[in-house]
């Protein structure tokens, strides 16, 4: 892993969205079922997972009800994603 101010950066960024499918294959959950169960549209769950969208806290809230797991889980992996993103970018920068 390379390095970036004593921090390892990741060679990977997982997007939340890989997460999120996992989930509802455990939970035996189509994307349109969680959509309907958390009140949001089925584009929002597909962007998600797709890796077009983020995870506010909002949708963090209600894919905690909806999951069975902490909001800050899917905010954690969110952040952790998008600083991961940000890190690579900066590296590349400073290797070009």
């Amino acid at each position: 892993m390379p390095r970036s101010h004593n921090h390892l950066v990741p060679a990977i960024a997982v997007h939340p969205g890989e997460i999120l499918k996992e989930a509802l294959e455990e939970h035996g959950m189509t994307q349109r079922e969680l959509a309907e169960k958390i009140g949001r549209p089925p584009q929002l769950i597909s962007g998600i997972i797709n890796g077009r969208k983020g995870i506010t806290a909002e949708t963090a809230l209600d894919l905690a009800d909806a999951l069975g797991t902490s909001p800050e889980l899917w905010l954690t992996l969110d952040s952790y994603y998008r600083l991961t993103i940000a890190r690579q970018h900066r590296q590349e920068r400073k290797a070009s």
